[in-house]
């Protein structure tokens, strides 16, 4: 189901590419802005060539756990769909996922589509394979929002005014939104079938027997439990992940001898991430780090310090983590190739017989 809505059409490739394009000459350009001034690109570039290596150590365990507690945050929803991957499988995933949503064009779309093939490789429905994805973007977009929100307490707490109040405001409006969709996705996903068969009558497209599929699927997908408690323990899970990325920001703070500031970091980290979301950017290149950049130097950090902090940061989360990312999605093709197998079969709607609904 994940594939037939998320698969790249033909056509689409050659817009996908332009947006790529452009996308890099956008953080290029970015970057370029940065590091306007001579002075400050030797200075920056000082600071990076001297990184404390035992920080840079403690910044890349805190990414690497990072991913780890995303490969977590996938296992506990499919084992709340009723499927069961192994764990360490996962991890990989998370690996090449990262790799594949930040350096393809149009990567996060066709990173959920190969997370859903690896799902339905080891067994997982098509509902349950649907379902998680579905469930994972939104507790992630709950935990980045609750971090945000945070963010912005604390920054308000430093110097109060109307215009931080009001986006605390917002935040905690879209956190409870986004909780809502989580409990009640039953609703969700009807407007996505009535809105799948709008578009059938309209463009014709999906085709009527790509439309029932994914129709039929959805119809699985409300059939699978969620409880509060349930949404709790996911939404926790997905607060690690983000946690633990945002330490290794911490961490790239001691990498280059710099003191951390605690009253805005926590803001920019948040501020950057949304921002780099955008997917006009593969991977937010050169947004990431112009945001923290600004942000944080707004808080009183200095310049140099920010950008190199910045730089030490994406260092370990981007380029690190892409290098990373697909030496394990090659490992998984390597894997695929010599165990070849079809996708299972999809299971009769509802609750898969053999799996009892869970808490």
């Amino acid at each position: 189901m994940a594939y037939d809505l998320a698969a790249p059409k033909e056509g689409r490739s050659a817009g996908a590419v332009v947006r790529y394009v452009l996308g890099v000459a956008i953080g290029i350009a970015v970057l370029a802005v940065l590091f306007g001034q001579r002075g400050e690109l030797a200075a920056a570039r000082h600071e990076v060539g001297h990184l404390d290596i035992a920080w840079m150590a403690a910044a890349v365990l805190a990414e690497g756990t990072s991913l780890a507690a995303f490969g977590l945050l996938q296992h506990r929803v499919l084992h709340l769909a009723g499927a069961r991957v192994a764990l360490p499988g996962l991890i990989a995933l998370s690996l090449a996922n990262e790799a594949i949503a930040n350096t393809v064009p149009a990567g996060p779309a066709l990173s959920c589509v190969y997370r859903y093939r690896h799902y339905r490789k080891r067994g997982a429905s098509e509902a349950s394979a649907g379902w998680t994805i579905f469930t994972v973007l939104i507790a992630q977009a709950i935990s980045m929002s609750l971090l945000l929100l945070v963010g912005v307490l604390v920054a308000m707490l430093a110097s109060a005014s109307v215009r931080s109040a009001g986006i605390a405001a917002v935040g905690l409006v879209i956190i409870l939104a986004a909780g809502a969709v989580l409990i009640r996705r039953d609703l969700v996903l009807r407007l996505v079938a009535r809105l799948i068969r709008f578009s059938q009558r309209v463009t014709g497209y999906p085709r009527a027997g790509a439309g029932a599929r994914v129709e039929t699927a959805l119809a699985r997908m409300r059939e699978i439990p969620l409880s509060p408690r349930s949404a709790a323990s996911v939404i926790l899970i997905a607060v690690v992940v983000w946690t633990c990325d945002f330490l290794c920001l911490l961490c790239a703070f001691g990498a280059v001898h710099a003191a951390v500031p605690w009253r805005g970091v926590l803001l920019a980290y948040g501020a950057a991430q949304v921002v780099g979301s955008l997917p006009l950017v593969p991977g937010g290149l050169g947004i990431i780090e112009g945001s923290l950049a600004v942000i944080l130097t707004a808080y009183g950090t200095g310049h140099i310090t920010a950008i190199s902090a910045a730089l030490a940061y994406r260092l370990v989360s981007f380029w690190l983590s892409v290098a990373v990312g697909w030496a394990a999605a090659a490992v998984i093709a390597y894997q695929v190739r010599r165990r070849p197998g079809p996708d299972p079969a999809p299971a009769a709607p509802g609750w898969p017989a053999d799996q009892p609904p869970l808490p």
